[in-house]
C-alpha cells in the first residue's frame, strides 16, 4: 500500500512543479523590491534616469529681460515704452517709480502712495546732501518683490556664476536671499536711475498698466425702431 500510494502521489503531482525532494526553494513569482536608496537621486525618485522634480530650492531663476545698463532698451515691439523708461527714469524717477509699483500691486490708485514718498526723500536727499541718497533706501524693496515674484536671477547669483566662487553661499536659500536684498540696496544705491529703467522695462513686458488693462466694453444697442403690420 504505501509503494502504491507514493506511485500515486507521484502520478498526480504537476509535471511543472519541481520535485519537493530536491530541497530547492521556489523563488517568488514577483522579484523584491529594488533598494529605496537605488531608485533615488538625491533623494528624488528617478524615472528612466531622470528625476521627477527637482530639490526644493532647484527651480532655475530666469534672467532679467534686459540689462542694468541697457537703458535705451530692444528694438521690439516695447521700444517706444523702453524709451519712454528712460526718459522717465532720467527726469523724473519718482512718476517711474510709482508707476513700476502701480504695475506689481495690480491695483489703480498706489501711484499717489508710492511717488508722494519717493518725492519727499528725493528732495531733502538732494537738499541736504547735493544729490539723491534717501530715496535709494526706500525704493530697492520694489526690486526684491519683482525678483521673488517672477523669480529672476539676482546679481549676487549672477556674479556667482561668471566668477565660479562662493557657491556655499548660493546653495543655501536662506543665505542667498539675504544676500540677494543687500545687492538689491546696493544697486539702487549704485545705479539707482538704471535700476528704476530696468524694473520699468521688465514690469512693462510682464504686467499691463492696471488703468489700461485692454477689456472690451459692452455697449448696450437700442432695439431698432418696430412697426406693426397685417401678416399675409
Amino acid at each position: 500500500m504505501g509503494a502504491a500510494g507514493d506511485k500515486a502521489k507521484h502520478e498526480e503531482a504537476s509535471p511543472l512543479l519541481p520535485p519537493a525532494c530536491s530541497g530547492e526553494k521556489i523563488p517568488p513569482s514577483n522579484p523584491p523590491a529594488p533598494d529605496a536608496a537605488k531608485c533615488c537621486a538625491d533623494g528624488v525618485p528617478v524615472v528612466m534616469g531622470e528625476p521627477l522634480a527637482s530639490p526644493a530650492g532647484g527651480v532655475p531663476r530666469e534672467s532679467w529681460n534686459s540689462g542694468v545698463l541697457s537703458c535705451l532698451g530692444r528694438n521690439d515691439e516695447f521700444c517706444s515704452s523702453d524709451l519712454e523708461v528712460c526718459l522717465l527714469g532720467s527726469i523724473a524717477p519718482c512718476v517711474l517709480y510709482g508707476s513700476n509699483v502701480e504695475r506689481l500691486a495690480a491695483t489703480p490708485g498706489t501711484f499717489a502712495n508710492s511717488c508722494l514718498p519717493y518725492t519727499g526723500l528725493y528732495m531733502l536727499g538732494n537738499s541736504l546732501f547735493g544729490w539723491n541718497c534717501l530715496a535709494p533706501w526706500f525704493s530697492h524693496r520694489a526690486r526684491t518683490a519683482i525678483r521673488r515674484r517672477y523669480n529672476l536671477e539676482g546679481s549676487f547669483e549672477a556674479f556667482t556664476k561668471q566668477c565660479g566662487c562662493c557657491h556655499g553661499l548660493v546653495e543655501d536659500e536662506e543665505n542667498r536671499e539675504h544676500l540677494e536684498v543687500a545687492c538689491d540696496l546696493a544697486t539702487h544705491y549704485l545705479c539707482h536711475p538704471c535700476a528704476l529703467c530696468q524694473e520699468g522695462r521688465e514690469l512693462r513686458r510682464r504686467v499691463p498698466h492696471p488703468g489700461f488693462n485692454g477689456r472690451s466694453v459692452f455697449v448696450m444697442m437700442p432695439p431698432m425702431e418696430q412697426t406693426m403690420g397685417r401678416g399675409m
